[in-house]
């Protein structure tokens, strides 16, 4: 039934999306973390005990959401088994986030059609880890792009990708993995070491699904009669310019089918940091680019679940 669950899912996502009455998962998740990681830290002394504590967290948060969901799932199914199918699409929902993107998108764009730069500004600091104070328009377009299309990945095709494999368990431990990635997966002085495993967990679980969001963008870029070509020229040129070795093939692609050029010069707590050009500035950067951007979302997320149905039905029926 997966071939009907996941699209469901999608689809209570971009109705829905996260109603704050409900608690969701993702912030059990990172409270699970938080609580680990309180647990493992007065283990650690050196560099190599903080990568084995990351290791365990690594592995053990994934795991305890897979076991938990399935519990769930399977609970539910002994009382009977649409309650079971209502329960995992939607806990695949709550593993994407479509409907997010989409209004985290609509809120700049609305902020900076109407002039009000400072309300863009904070809604952008809350997407992007860099500094936020000093940014012009076209920086906060960039930023609000950058993000979107590169979440693309984790937030819409990967756990679509993930609940074709494995239904809700599976595509709950992605969830966590990302989470993970989000919350210890940093080079800082705290957790070089022990946000290592999380961090290249992350990667290595985002390698297919970064792969197939790059195919299904330039898809989206025909359908959308923009510049599926150059899209697809773009990201074989430029994604592996980006530090990461999954989010540069979204943001590349959308930067070639929408003419702009991403990448360029970051701030971090006043410190600058060059990100490699992604594409070449055939348009400006302006506020109708993050709307153009998020009919990206839209369209790879419908076409990640008809592909996902297709080869599943193809499979098991």
């Amino acid at each position: 039934m997966l071939w009907l669950i996941v699209p469901l899912a999608l689809l209570i996502d971009l109705i829905w999306g996260d109603p704050s009455f409900i608690p969701h998962p993702v912030k059990i998740i990172g409270w699970s973390v938080s609580r680990v990681e309180g647990f493992l830290r007065p283990l650690t002394s050196s560099s190599i005990s903080e990568r084995l504590a990351g290791c365990f967290l690594a592995l053990f948060i994934p795991g305890l959401a897979y076991v938990v969901t399935f519990s769930v799932v399977f609970l539910a199914g002994l009382i009977h088994s649409h309650l079971a199918l209502l329960i995992s699409t939607w806990l695949i929902s709550t593993t994407i986030a479509a409907r997010g993107l989409v209004d985290v998108g609509r809120s700049v764009f609305k902020f900076l059609e109407n002039g009000d730069r400072n309300q863009a500004r904070k809604v952008v600091d809350g997407i992007v880890g860099r500094d936020t104070e000093d940014m012009n328009e076209a920086e906060m377009v960039r930023a609000t792009v950058e993000t979107i299309a590169e979440n693309i990945v984790d937030g819409v095709v990967a756990p679509i990708f993930f609940a074709f494999l494995g239904g809700a368990p599976l595509a709950m431990a992605y969830r966590a993995v990302n989470t993970l990635d989000s919350m210890v997966g940093y080079r800082n002085t705290r957790y070089l070491y022990f946000g290592w495993a999380s961090a290249r967990l992350d990667d290595l679980m985002n390698y297919i699904p970064a792969r197939i969001t790059g195919i299904l963008i330039v898809i989206a870029a025909a359908i959308l009669r923009y510049w599926p070509a150059n899209a697809l020229i773009t990201i074989l040129k430029d994604s592996q310019k980006h530090p990461s070795p999954n989010s540069g093939i979204p943001e590349a692609g959308v930067a070639g089918a929408l003419g702009v050029q991403l990448g360029g010069v970051n701030y971090y707590e006043g410190i600058p940091s060059f990100r490699p050009y992604l594409g070449v500035p055939f348009n400006e950067l302006n506020k109708g680019i993050i709307q153009q951007t998020i009919k990206f979302v839209y369209i790879s997320g419908i076409l990640a679940v008809l592909l996902g149905s297709y080869i599943y039905k193809l499979i098991y029926l």
